[in-house]
């Protein structure tokens, strides 16, 4: 048993792991407000802007649909087992076949998307009025060929993790959201319009896949025949299908939902997609950062058979995720809309859009908490390469979500709120299934600390949030000055909620935040 005061060697390396790509994503998160910021300024919450945002979704399905779901359930594992050793010769040629055989696939992808334009704009947002549906097809066509570039890059990023070089595909969100500020400061006022964006993105995705080539040094694609194909190739498939068949139906939940949000008003896609933006902060932040840096330790684990450093890892991993999302949560339920209003209120984004996206974003709180939860276990089953587990609870959870929001769209009318609810349910759903099936094939968590991290960081944010709202409504007039008003509103309820959070995580006895201040006075360390 690991105990939560004492850094072992490999929590050492991990915590350190977790905290460099904390870093690039507080850069990537910290960017994509200002994306956000800029977008919202230029362009408001209108039918344009739900017009780009159907367009921006194709190439993320895609994405995730392809090397995003492989990155963590079948490349990287495999890829690290044969990064391992000094002679990697073997590792060149998997990567070089799989280069080979993903831009084949790409390619007719890319063809297949500048033809298919229409039905995918229709598929995605039906409901939105003509003339938005048909700049959503105008800019499917601009940015069908990120699907080439994001995937690619994704290839390079599972390399580099294989081979434990963080550095620099845990930038790559950064790069992608400043290369989009960049291109909507220069190309917002000009005749473009919201084109702007798909612009923008384009030499995003690019900039992402450039950005990690110098990190390559000693990596050789050898590519001499597609086939036969290699044995990691057939093995990456067959961890890859049951997540592939489990994203298929995630995917056909998002457009689902956007298909249904383009029909409660020509703003629906845009308020939901900046809520997401926002609740996917701290997810970005803290879960993403914290799963991959567990999941090359919990392979190695796995492989050796070796359950009690497993549930070890994988309880420091939850732990952390525990007592930096709950104070999050709370945050964000009780700031809901002075932080709406600071980031995004502001030229074209109205008061009445801060109001809107700001009823999303509470009703999201609830699937940020469990989406936490939910990403270390599924990560968990990656690494002991069962993906079987994590699709077949996927389709489970999304045939609940299909059935939680057709049904009442049937009977009243699809409604923004039940869409977002629906979402969150689904969320929660999945991670509680998730552990519990964890629970019976792997063991229990007890005796790693988790029961005490429950209870007392869930106790220190809801005791955290009274203060917080108290200090919020006693500010409530610094409104009047705008922006600058509702900025100064947040950084001191923020920062006397955070101090209250710590003092009380303190008195519980919580030392968990400890490994990462700890794992800060060390340089991060790569493979070489």
């Amino acid at each position: 048993m690991i105990e939560s005061g004492t850094l072992s060697t490999e929590a050492r390396r991990v915590t350190r792991a977790a905290v460099l790509i904390s870093v690039g994503n507080i850069a990537s998160r910290a960017l994509g407000l200002v994306r956000e910021m800029a977008k919202s300024y230029y362009f408001g919450a209108g039918g344009a802007v739900s017009a780009f945002d159907v367009a921006a979704q194709v190439p993320v399905m895609l994405n995730d649909q392809l090397v995003g779901g492989m990155l963590s359930s079948s490349l990287v594992p495999v890829l690290s087992g044969y990064a391992q050793g000094e002679d990697r010769r073997e590792l060149w040629r998997v990567l070089g076949q799989l280069l080979l055989l993903l831009s084949m696939i790409l390619g007719v992808l890319v063809v297949g998307l500048e033809v298919a334009a229409p039905i995918v704009a229709q598929a995605l947002g039906r409901g939105l009025p003509q003339e938005s549906l048909a700049l959503a097809t105008a800019m499917v066509r601009m940015t069908a060929p990120a699907v080439l570039f994001l995937n690619l890059a994704g290839l390079l990023s599972a390399a580099l993790y294989a081979l434990q070089r963080f550095r620099l595909p845990a930038f790559t969100g950064a790069v992608y959201n400043a290369v989009m500020v960049i291109a909507i400061i220069l190309l917002g006022r000009s005749g473009l319009g919201v084109r702007a964006l798909a612009v923008g993105l384009l030499a995003a995705t690019v900039a992402q896949l450039l950005l990690q080539l110098p990190g390559l040094r000693g990596v050789r694609f050898e590519v001499h025949s597609l086939f036969p194909l290699h044995p990691a190739l057939l093995q990456v498939g067959k961890l890859y299908f049951p997540i592939g068949v489990g994203l298929l139906m995630d995917q056909a939940s998002v457009a689902l939902s956007f298909n249904l949000a383009s029909r409660t008003g020509p703003s629906g896609i845009a308020w939901m997609k900046y809520a997401a933006t926002l609740i996917q902060f701290p997810l970005g932040l803290v879960v993403t950062a914290i799963s991959v840096a567990i999941l090359p330790t919990l392979s190695r684990y796995a492989a050796g058979d070796e359950d009690s450093a497993f549930r070890a890892t994988l309880a420091q991993g939850l732990r952390l995720v525990l007592t930096l999302v709950l104070p999050a949560a709370v945050a964000l339920l009780v700031m809901a809309e002075p932080l709406v209003a600071v980031v995004l209120q502001r030229g074209q984004f109205l008061p009445s859009d801060t109001v809107a996206t700001a009823q999303v974003l509470r009703l999201s709180v609830l699937g940020l908490v469990f989406a936490a939860l939910d990403q270390p276990l599924i990560f968990a089953f990656y690494a002991r390469k069962d993906t079987w587990t994590p699709a077949l609870v996927g389709v489970v959870t999304v045939t609940l979500y299909v059935l939680m929001t057709v049904l009442p769209a049937l009977l009243y009318g699809p409604q923004l709120w039940q869409l977002v609810l629906a979402n969150s349910l689904k969320l929660a759903a999945h991670a509680l299934l998730m552990l519990y099936l964890f629970i019976r094939r792997v063991g229990s968590l007890r005796g790693y600390g988790m029961r005490k991290t429950v209870v007392g960081a869930l106790a220190a944010a809801l005791l955290m949030g009274l203060p917080v709202w108290k200090i919020q409504s006693a500010l409530e007039g610094l409104t009047a000055f705008g922006t600058l008003g509702y900025g100064v509103m947040i950084l001191v309820t923020g920062g006397l909620g955070f101090l209250i959070y710590l003092g009380l995580l303190r008195v519980f006895g919580l030392d968990d935040l400890k490994l990462a201040f700890q794992a800060l006075r060390h340089h991060p360390a790569e493979a070489p």
